[in-house]
């Protein structure tokens, strides 16, 4: 299974090409509404630039996208951002980059380079964040099936995120929708024979 990216917050980096200035934003967005909201901010407040062009990927896999040149050259600025995102697997994504023209002409061939350059630049500043969705669960049992839970529970691709010791043990799970079916049906087989109590989150 693929995995897709996104950012945990907002991220902004610049470059300088030949006297240009490009200033590239990242955003995190679920929706197309999200997206031109952030890409309507960033316009105004580069409102002086020479051009804020801008590409969105949104939807679980990414089916969703757009991008716009903003009065660059045709496929010189948008499509090359789009590239970026999706050459790295992001999702829920929104780029935009503002150029100051510093008077020297790139040529389309320098435009696309230079576009590319700006998101990739700010998508490498840091690790990207996984997007996955996760299912949490809420176990009680005896301290005699404790560590043999927490054991299954490593072995499952699960991850525990909180115990507390107390009458019985409360233990805080989370794992990945696509591999919490196996671990139900253990843990569903085990709360029938009375070993455990469970509860979803």
């Amino acid at each position: 299974m693929m995995y897709y990216y996104s950012v945990a917050k907002d991220r902004m980096n610049q470059i300088k090409i030949k006297r240009s200035t490009f200033i590239a934003h990242l955003h995190y967005a679920e929706t197309i509404v999200e997206a031109k909201k952030y890409i309507s901010q960033i316009s105004a407040e580069y409102k002086t630039a020479n051009h804020n062009c801008w590409a969105y990927r949104v939807g679980d896999q990414g089916g969703t996208l757009h991008a716009s040149d903003a009065g660059e050259p045709s496929g010189t600025a948008g499509q090359p951002m789009l590239n970026a995102l999706i050459k790295s697997h992001m999702t829920n994504i929104v780029a935009v980059v503002t150029r100051y023209f510093g008077g020297v002409k790139l040529g389309v061939r320098g435009l696309i380079n230079a576009y590319g350059q700006a998101v990739n630049s700010t998508i490498e500043l840091s690790p990207l964040k996984k997007l996955v969705k996760l299912a949490y669960y809420k176990i009680s049992c005896g301290y005699d099936l404790a560590d043999h839970l927490k054991y299954l529970i490593e072995q499952l691709n699960a991850e525990v995120i909180n115990i507390d010791y107390t009458v019985d043990v409360t233990i805080i799970l989370s794992i990945e929708e696509r591999f919490k079916h196996k671990l139900e049906r253990y843990l569903i087989e085990l709360e029938k024979a009375g070993k455990l109590k469970l509860s979803a989150l």
